[in-house]
């Protein structure tokens, strides 16, 4: 992988790492809001439920900004692009649609296989 690619990834996972950030922040300051009383139960359980939707989105968010972490941490470490599983480079078709990705499509094909017929 050449230098203007790298540079290309860093600034996307960057981006998105920033994103994602500010997400996180609204979340916060939305959950600190003064609480609403609801006469209603429904009204108050509505409210309950999409907290709760709104806090699993978070939770997917959270572990999504560790993995873009990550992978500016392998770019800095010259180890970004390149499989973890075989060594091998990491496509920049599969690298665009997931730049988090740390396996090759082979590598990782592989692995869902197994563990699908484990029942994983």
């Amino acid at each position: 992988m050449d230098e203007k690619d790298i540079k290309y990834f860093e600034e996307l996972l960057k981006q998105r790492l920033e994103e994602l950030l500010s997400h996180a922040d609204d979340t916060v300051s939305g959950m600190t809001a003064p609480k609403e009383n609801f006469p209603d139960p429904t009204d108050r359980a509505t409210l309950e439920s999409d907290r709760n939707f709104m806090l699993r989105i978070r939770d997917r968010e959270h572990k999504l900004i560790k993995k873009v972490k990550k992978a500016l941490d392998r770019i800095d470490n010259n180890t970004f692009g390149i499989c973890e599983k075989c060594g091998d480079d990491i496509s920049l078709e599969r690298l665009k649609a997931r730049p988090v990705t740390t396996q090759c499509i082979d590598c990782k094909t592989k692995e869902e296989a197994f563990e699908k017929a484990l029942g994983l």
